[in-house]
């Protein structure tokens, strides 16, 4: 069971799903399965330090999904500056579709922010060298993150969970990018996520899960999967007041601009 090279127009996108993630792994080939019988064309599975490089490898290998190579904020304390030479070389060598998962996060107090920020600086500066889109996590940190790609001149990715105001939406807007929503948009008590679910430019928007993580309201008690995304698509299809049909289309269109495959 494969995921389409380039999804048809009425298929969903995952544009960030760790299917290589140890909660996942006792039954992945069913979470891929499910995924392809709610409707998921494609998704977008993105390492997150170099000891993952080869696990989405052998993701793509095995089901035909995007991939991205990057070192995480979060897992800090495993990146040693010759990774970043590896990530070069992946990137060179293994054809991914963008650099990722990469950002800063300054809400966990032990990662230190000079070091994260140094990390991303270099990242960006390969993202450039190769022509690829950014995968960002971004979490109390979105000044930040779009000072450093104002300089570095990235003008293509997607903005992962995104979770600021609509000043700093519109700012990732203008400097063009696209804005992840998923899990989060689905509680009744996320009223800034939804209120900018449903109210920025359509043009802006794509779908995620970032499964096994962000479990939805409703599925609380398992790991978050791909296949969720068909009840996504029907609660921003509610948020916006438009029918599920054109929002598909819309949303697979601009995950393919974000990511530069179109």
């Amino acid at each position: 069971m494969r995921f389409d090279p380039l999804p048809a127009e009425d298929c969903l996108i995952d544009s960030h799903c760790h299917l290589d993630a140890p909660e996942l792994a006792p039954d992945v080939d069913g979470v891929a399965a499910r995924a392809r019988a709610a409707g998921v064309g494609q998704l977008l599975v993105p390492a997150v330090m170099a000891g993952t490089f080869d696990d989405v490898l052998a993701m793509r290998e095995r089901y035909g999904c995007w991939i991205a190579f990057g070192l995480h904020p979060i897992y800090l304390d495993r990146h040693l500056d010759e990774h970043l030479a590896l990530l070069d070389e992946y990137l060179a060598r293994h054809a991914p579709v963008a650099v990722g998962e990469i950002g800063l996060d300054f809400y966990l107090p032990e990662l230190d922010p000079e070091r994260q920020e140094t990390l991303l600086v270099e990242q960006l500066k390969l993202a450039r060298k190769h022509s690829l889109p950014v995968v960002l996590h971004v979490r109390r940190s979105v000044d930040r993150v779009l000072k450093y790609l104002r300089e570095q001149k990235v003008e293509c990715g997607i903005a992962h969970a995104f979770n600021g105001s609509e000043q700093q939406a519109q700012a990732f807007i203008r400097q063009g990018f696209k804005l992840g929503f998923g899990g989060a948009m689905t509680y009744s008590g996320s009223r800034r996520i939804r209120a900018l679910a449903a109210t920025l430019p359509l043009s802006s928007l794509v779908l995620e899960t970032d499964a096994p993580d962000i479990r939805p309201e409703y599925a609380q008690d398992a790991p978050n999967e791909p296949f969720q995304l068909a009840r996504f698509v029907e609660v921003l299809a509610e948020l916006r007041g438009m029918d599920t049909a054109p929002l598909r289309r819309a949303l697979r269109d601009n995950t393919l601009a974000a990511l530069a495959l179109r």
